[in-house]
């Protein structure tokens, strides 16, 4: 795939990553939101993972943003502060090109240079074969799955939890 490039994002991806997010919440149950938010509320979580120092990148076809990808704290408190759970959403007509599996091995290069020692995948919906492929195919081990702790499209769904060590992993002291 010769056009593709995968590059940082920037504010005037915006536009597209909400268009793509929008059709995965109305549609998918990759992500459990319910109601698409708008490119204000897009344009402010960007900004957060922006101001926390994440990586986020776009996939570029043929001229246009066709899918992106993100690392973002897994959760707020300090101890967890090098562990990152990523996100990876794809223009539905893109899918099963190996987009994904680049955005996912150019997140994960960046993680681990900007010193994350953990990547966790908290997957929607066990039945997303083609995301647990991905994830599997870029050395994440399934470490469980809650099942039925969604509600979407009037069925209970699961998730899918994945993991992947950065760098050393927890064989390494942190350097900051």
């Amino acid at each position: 795939m010769r056009s593709l490039e995968i590059r940082p994002t920037i504010a005037a991806d915006l536009p597209c990553i909400a268009d793509i997010y929008e059709h995965a919440v109305r549609y998918g149950t990759a992500t459990f939101e319910l109601i698409p938010p708008d490119l204000a509320e897009m344009t402010r979580r960007f900004g957060v993972l922006m101001d926390g120092g994440f990586p986020y990148f776009v996939a570029v076809l043929e001229g246009r943003v066709v899918g992106y990808a993100y690392a973002g704290a897994y959760r707020p408190r300090p101890a967890y502060r090098f562990t990152v759970e990523n996100s990876i959403y794809l223009q539905p007509a893109i899918h099963r090109r190996g987009i994904g599996l680049r955005l996912l091995q150019r997140l994960i290069a960046e993680s681990e240079a900007r010193g994350y020692r953990q990547m966790i995948a908290v997957i929607g919906d066990s039945a997303n074969a083609g995301s647990i492929s991905v994830h599997a195919k870029c050395g994440f081990q399934m470490i469980g799955t809650h099942p039925n702790v969604g509600f979407k499209f009037g069925r209970w769904l699961d998730t899918v939890m994945m993991q992947r060590a950065l760098g050393g992993g927890g064989n390494t002291l942190p350097a900051r």
